[in-house]
């Protein structure tokens, strides 16, 4: 039977069902499908040893986005948010995609740089010199830590070095170049700097301070691409609305933080649950969006000759399939299990095409409704909550909030001690 994340009315059926629909999807154990069931993966014991001063666990909810086709393959989207409606927006963005073919993406080799300051230099253009007249000698010193990622293929590719002039004086500034292959690489580059550094050091003549991987993967990028039939938006006044949405976001820096931030939504929640680096990928996207020396659009939406949208999105995705923080729980490993990735690079161009219809879904709402329509109502039934509510009252409550257009807790409160007799 051939598998699709079209699942009609994914979103009406409970919990229960929903979980059942994943298991047959991704082939899941009924160990694993308990263990995502239950969210009961990680004990006290190993989350002692993952941070420090550990006192308890903390959850947050799994939901799954349905309805992408990425590459030609049909995918189901494990996101872990605390935000109403990101699911259901990323899946809503997902099925207006889908009608023409969904999204094509794809991504760069996964090379990351790690940066050696030096400073106190007396010649800094003649360390440079130096430096890189050592480069082969420098590359083997760093592949030497880091055999096994030799052996697949990864490891230093290369190595640069540029004077930097700064309020403290000039410094060289020396990058390794290093292919992580299917882990994020942090702890991979960092070994690197550090055990090259003192030869560097002793090159360029001067004092190493910083040796550390770059958050900015430049060279690290995924990108996707989708084609949106005017039909499924709305229409061509949508479809202008989407583009008039766009050039603000261009224009105005207060709306494209926004803009971005809607984007990050769908990238951060997939991030966070493949046991991933959210700040990394944060911080770099937002520097990345600032590359041109202003800050910009992660994403490009116009109309074709047709009158269709077309979008893009291209920025840093240094994530991984392996090591690291991704091995410390089996649900991040449940997680990628239900994405059905087996490198690096196919996890960068999912979590890019999350990113595209997070945005296409929240600049439709934005144009067509309103933002505050869907997610308001969402955000009662959180309301209804914190004010007490329980059971099948939380809904009696959201609803009659949504229907007075006043989803305020001092009416949830109200509501809640009048629904309840």
């Amino acid at each position: 039977m051939t598998r699709t994340s079209e699942i009609s009315g994914f979103y009406k059926l409970t919990p229960e069902q929903r979980l059942k629909e994943v298991q047959e999807f991704a082939g899941l154990t009924d160990e694993e499908t308990m263990m995502l069931g239950s969210g009961q993966a990680l004990t006290l014991t190993q989350a002692n040893r993952m941070i420090e001063n550990v006192v308890g666990l903390f959850q947050m909810p799994f939901g799954i986005a349905n309805n992408f086709l990425i590459n030609g393959k049909d995918r189901l989207i494990p996101m872990v948010i605390e935000e109403p409606s990101v699911v259901a927006a990323a899946s809503n963005g997902a099925k207006m995609a889908r009608v023409k073919g969904g999204f094509t993406a794809t991504s760069t080799p996964p090379l990351m740089i790690g940066q050696i300051q030096v400073t106190n230099l007396l010649d800094p253009k003649g360390a440079v010199l130096k430096v890189l007249s050592q480069k082969e000698k420098i590359l083997a010193q760093a592949n030497g830590q880091d055999p096994v990622l030799v052996s697949l293929g990864g490891g230093a590719k290369d190595l640069e070095a540029r004077v930097l002039e700064t309020r403290a004086g000039p410094m060289v500034i020396v990058e390794l170049v290093v292919d992580c292959r299917d882990v994020a690489g942090m702890n991979a580059v960092d070994t690197m700097v550090e055990t090259v550094a003192p030869f560097v050091e002793d090159l360029a003549g001067g004092r190493a301070y910083l040796r550390i991987i770059s958050n900015l993967a430049t060279r690290r990028l995924a990108r996707a691409e989708c084609f949106v039939a005017k039909e499924a938006v709305g229409g061509d006044e949508i479809v202008d609305g989407i583009i008039k949405a766009q050039a603000f976001a261009e224009s105005d820096m207060y709306r494209c933080t926004t803009h971005n931030k809607g984007i990050m939504n769908g990238i951060t929640a997939v991030v966070q649950a493949t046991g991933n680096d959210h700040r990394a990928i944060e911080a770099g996207a937002h520097a990345y969006a600032c590359r041109t020396g202003r800050y910009l659009p992660l994403t490009t939406w116009d109309k074709n000759a047709q009158g269709n949208l077309v979008g893009t999105i291209e920025l840093p995705m240094a994530v991984g399939t392996v090591g690291g923080v991704t091995k410390s729980s089996p649900l991040f490993q449940i997680a990628l299990k239900i994405l059905g990735v087996k490198t690096s690079r196919e996890l960068a161009e999912v979590i890019a095409s999350v990113g595209l219809a997070q945005n296409l879904a929240a600049l439709r709402a934005l144009v067509a409704e309103g933002i505050q329509r869907g997610h308001m109502k969402l955000h009662a039934r959180n309301m209804a909550m914190s004010a007490g509510a329980t059971g099948e009252l939380i809904d009696l409550v959201a609803a009659k909030m949504v229907e007075e257009g006043k989803i305020r807790e001092d009416r949830a409160r109200q509501l809640v001690k009048e629904l309840a007799r």
